[in-house]
Formats: structure tokens, sequence, C-alpha cells
């Protein structure tokens, strides 16, 4: 079984493919593109649609190297009866009428992931009502039943969905490499602030690392 070393913060991030899989989290048309929530919430989305191609290119690695591979959408009910009342009291205008289809809403254009990362027929589709991967989903028993141990995390946003994901995976004991390029914040101080959260402290968290590194270790 091959091991790969990635050169990463805080320090060598140690893998092999067949126990680790890739997490794309919440790329999807409402967090990246004018109209959906991100927008909504008054941010400006290039921030996040700029790492789309970073992503894709990990993603296309990943495949031919075999990882299995995990989507995430954060959504809701149609109905909204699972949107708590405190969410939707901080706005983003949860399941009102955008350009792409009631936002936030699972079914809708929005709240579908992006073309160029469109998931394949094998790849794990993961509908989340809330900001963590593990809340609410089947996500443990996937993992466990494909014995992962390390997750590759890329998505957005930094600071929210995939600072929470990464917390709630280093609780269940699971080491975790955030790519930094393939994160983004609408802020980038909320970027940088949590890559170094993760990393910090012998990697309380996890360990972070540019792409590249990464895609590099996998060519040796």
């Amino acid at each position: 079984m091959t091991s790969y070393k990635v050169n990463a913060k805080p320090y060598e991030f140690e893998f092999n493919n067949d126990s680790t899989a890739l997490m794309i989290i919440d790329m999807q048309r409402d967090f990246l593109y004018p109209g959906g929530f991100g927008e909504k919430l008054g941010n400006d989305v290039s921030a996040t649609n700029k790492i789309i191609p970073n992503v894709q290119r990990v993603l296309e690695e990943a495949r031919e190297k075999g990882l299995l591979v995990i989507h995430t959408r954060e959504g809701h009910r149609p109905d909204l009866t699972d949107v708590p009342v405190s969410k939707a009291k901080r706005g983003g205008g949860i399941g009102e009428v955008g350009p792409m289809g009631r936002i936030l809403v699972r079914g809708e254009y929005g709240h579908d992931i992006v073309d160029e990362l469109q998931p394949k027929e094998n790849e794990v589709v993961l509908d989340k009502p809330g900001k963590g991967a593990f809340y609410q989903t089947d996500l443990e028993s996937i993992l466990r039943n494909r014995n992962i141990k390390n997750l590759i995390v890329t998505g957005v946003t930094t600071h929210v969905c995939v600072q929470t994901t990464i917390r709630e995976a280093n609780d269940r004991g699971y080491e975790c490499l955030m790519l930094e390029d393939c994160c983004a914040a609408f802020d980038p101080k909320d970027h940088e602030d949590s890559i170094r959260m993760i990393n910090q402290q012998g990697g309380i968290f996890g360990w972070t690392a540019p792409s590249e590194n990464l895609l590099s270790a996998w060519s040796k």
C-alpha cells in the first residue's frame, strides 16, 4: 500500500489512498453565483467561485487515484420544516424565489453543485441541513463502512461549513488536511484566520497546505 507525504503545516501529512476520502463541501450555485444565498447575505461571491479551478484539478486527480469522493450540499426541505427559526431570522432569504429557484432549498437549481464539479454516479452526494457535514447525516457510517481514516477537505466557506466539518471530524478521530487554495470565505481575513486555527498548537484540528503540495506528493 503506497503511502504519501504532503508538505503541510504544522508538519507532514501522511496518508494512503485506500483510507482517504476527498470532501468537497457546499460548492453549490447558491454559495458561488450571484443571486444565491451567499450574495443575499451581502457577500461578494467572486471570493468563493474563484477556487473552482483549483478544486477541479484536485477532484480529477482524486478520481484518477481512486479515492472516495464526497460532495456535500447545505439546504432544506421544500416545506422548510427543518429550518430553525433562529437561522431563518438571520437572513439569506431561505425559501424565497431567486434567479436560481428557491434559495437553499433541495431540488432547486441553485441548491445543486456547480457544473465544473458535478458528481459522478459512484460518488457520494450528502445533503445536510446545517453547517457541519456530520450533523443529521449518515456521513460517519459511510466513512466507517469504507474504512476511511483521513479526509482531504475542500469547499466553502472556510470559517463556517469547512471549519465546522473539520472540528466534527477531529472529535471523531479523523485526520484532516485542508487545502488552503481549494477553500474560500467571503472575507479573506476569515479564511486566513481559519487556516491558523486549524493548524496551530501542533495541528489541534488538522493540517493545512496548498493543493500543489498534495498534487506533487501524488506525482511522486
